[in-house]
């Protein structure tokens, strides 16, 4: 009988990095200095202004108020027309100064203000999230020792690493570059790479991959490929690829506002020409044209579009979703189609106890194929092996120690307990490859139980008391909490059911897409083949949120219409290369951030249709009657 096995939420393992705390203080962004500065200047002319004081003094202070909070928008105006493009910064810089040439410098001042508070809020929120971002990387540098032809051991940098130097990685260390082993065996994790959640043995003449982590064997590896030729450095150059094609993204509003202020320069040089043509004063025509450009500039639908978004991204924040631009923040409304990796993203990519099935001829309860095979696990490094003590220690067994202790890479572990020989590991090893040549039925029992459960995706050990097996157990890498749900909260607020992209091979990912109610499972996934899968998909019509956490996801992270990382576990590439990042690594926040979008999208639009109300009456006030600069630059 297979008894099921409970995970326990408060053995869960301990986050794999350890986050350092970094913020940039407000005043250390330009933006945010010289916001304040100009905010102060203005606010110095408008005391002496209305105090009483010299006229050359208060306009002395707003002047300097429009240098201050003005040179920045101003050089990024002259830079877009030097691009032959026309933007909202000139526009609004052309206005404040059209505001002092007739008389209005406060109003000119004001127009600064706002723009370059709006500015110095946008950035200091970008930069904040840019600090929490970089919090989660692992910024050391990678090392490598290269083993001379002397024996001589040299740490390098492993970018210098060239093809046939030989270096050596030691147990727990990350191998420095692609080769092949050249003496030793270990169990390497590489899920990083491939997306297998579990390590994979490694023997002599076995190839490796650079960033991928040695178990508990000591490796000589020979280099075949320089730093730049790596599997990681071509995931690297397929993520710039990606990138460098994903169109330039843009507020919606961005995308109107050259047209909008190309109409505005043009109804405003009318405004003026004409009625000056027709005989009037220069005075009020001038008037009358400056008065139009500051009410019809964009300056007041860039502001109606700004504070709704830069709130939902500090809202995001608070939940735990770092959302890296008010454009990303825009995008994510508009997702159509979610997909997800596999390991360490619908899966906790650590592997536990699922079933524990004694041989019916050992006469052993459940706990007591537990405790022979936890005691012999306890010594070893390996993540199946702790998952098998700490599913003991769970059931609150005894872990007795063993003597004489050994593992093999690959094959299993021995130890001797009360004088008993036990082995557990893996059945291809320790049981007979043949089913016609064996004779006793538990071997036969044992093969059978292994095959069952491989076949439904899960890892299968088996348990050998003197050279005679007593049952089998069940591993599978752990469903983060809450996936199923999360799936279908996902379907029924896009419309489609999240698709499955995983390098992981197929039984174990559909094992998993059952669980959790995907139907759509591509499995045995390369880095490029997760690319080509996110393009089908957007060339379908969806917009294609992707969710991932390695390193072989971020070329498709970078491809997608908007990509997530999961940020405790997530490699650096993959925090660097997407557009939000999941700090605490719940899955349920998704779904929020992405309602979140839409509801940041709503206001946006109720606030275009206020701006536009109010542009469109102050603008048939000031042609067809006589509108107030002051009031103008209020409304």
């Amino acid at each position: 009988m297979t008894t099921p096995v409970r995970s326990d939420p408060h053995t869960e393992p301990a986050a794999p990095r350890a986050a350092t705390a970094v913020r940039t203080r407000p005043f250390a962004l330009p933006e945010v200095r010289w916001a304040a500065i100009a905010t102060g200047l203005f606010v110095l002319g408008l005391a002496a202004q209305f105090g009483g004081a010299p006229t050359w003094l208060w306009w002395t202070l707003y002047l300097g108020c429009y240098v201050t909070g003005g040179w920045e928008p101003a050089l990024a105006g002259l830079q877009a027309l030097r691009e032959k493009t026309l933007d909202v910064d000139l526009l609004m810089i052309v206005a404040a100064i059209g505001a002092a040439a007739i008389g209005q410098v406060l109003d000119g001042g004001l127009l600064i203000v706002i723009f370059a508070t709006s500015g110095a809020l946008e950035a200091f929120l970008t930069q904040r999230t840019a600090d929490s971002v970089r919090s989660l990387l692992d910024l050391a540098p990678e090392r490598a020792t290269v083993i001379g032809p002397d024996g001589h051991e040299t740490m390098v940098d492993a970018a210098s690493l060239t093809a046939g130097d030989v270096i050596v990685v030691r147990p727990g260390e990350r191998i420095g570059g692609d080769g092949r082993i050249i003496s030793g065996s270990s169990d390497v994790d590489q899920a990083s790479i491939t997306g297998e959640p579990l390590p994979v043995a490694k023997h002599r003449d076995d190839e490796v991959f650079a960033g991928t982590l040695n178990g508990t064997g000591t490796l000589r590896i020979r280099i075949d490929h320089a730093a730049s030729e790596t599997v990681v450095a071509r995931i690297v150059a397929m993520v710039e690829e990606a990138s460098a094609t994903k169109a330039k993204s843009q507020l919606f509003i961005e995308k109107v506002e050259q047209y909008y202020s190309v109409g505005v320069v043009a109804a405003t040089l009318a405004v003026f020409f004409i009625p000056f043509a027709l005989g009037g004063a220069l005075q009020p025509s001038l008037l009358r044209a400056m008065t139009f450009m500051i009410v019809a500039s964009p300056c007041a639908v860039v502001l109606a579009t700004m504070p709704p978004l830069l709130a939902a991204m500090a809202n995001a924040g608070r939940n735990g979703v770092l959302v890296k631009s008010a454009v990303v923040m825009e995008q994510l409304g508009s997702v159509t189609t979610v997909a997800f990796d596999k390991t360490g993203t619908l899966t906790k990519g650590s592997p536990a106890l699922t079933d524990i099935r004694p041989m019916s001829g050992a006469n052993l309860a459940a706990d007591e194929l537990l405790t022979f095979a936890a005691a012999a696990e306890h010594p070893s490094e390996h993540p199946l092996a702790d998952a098998v003590v700490a599913a003991a220690r769970q059931r609150g067994l005894q872990v007795p120690p063993v003597e004489e202790f050994d593992s093999a890479p690959g094959r299993g572990v021995r130890a001797r307990l009360n004088g008993r020989r036990i082995q557990v590991g893996s059945p291809a090893h320790l049981l007979p490859a043949a089913s016609a040549a064996i004779a006793d039925r538990a071997t036969a029992q044992a093969m059978s139980a292994a095959a069952e459960m491989e076949a439904g995706g899960k890892t299968a050990i088996v348990v050998i008391v003197d050279a005679a097996p007593i049952g089998v157990l069940g591993l599978a890498d752990q469903l983060r909490d809450g996936a199923r749900d999360v799936v279908d909260e996902l379907t029924t607020l896009t419309g489609h059911t999240p698709v499955l992209l995983t390098g992981d091979n197929p039984r174990a990912a559909a094992a998993l897409a059952a669980q959790v109610g995907i139907t759509d499972m591509r499995a045995g996934l390369l880095p490029e083949d997760k690319v080509t899968a996110v393009a089908d998909l957007e060339r379908s019509g969806a917009k294609v949120l992707l969710v991932g956490d390695g390193v072989n996801d971020a070329p498709a992270l970078a491809a997608a219409h908007t990509g997530i990382a999961m940020g405790r576990a997530g490699s650096d590439l993959a925090l660097d290369t997407a557009d939000a990042v999941i700090v605490r690594d719940e899955l349920a926040t998704i779904a929020r951030v992405i309602a979140l979008s839409r509801r940041a999208r709503r206001i946006v639009i109720a606030n275009l249709a206020i701006a536009a109300t109010f542009i469109t009456t102050l603008v048939l006030w000031d042609l067809f009657g006589h509108l107030p600069l002051p009031l103008g630059v209020a409304g």
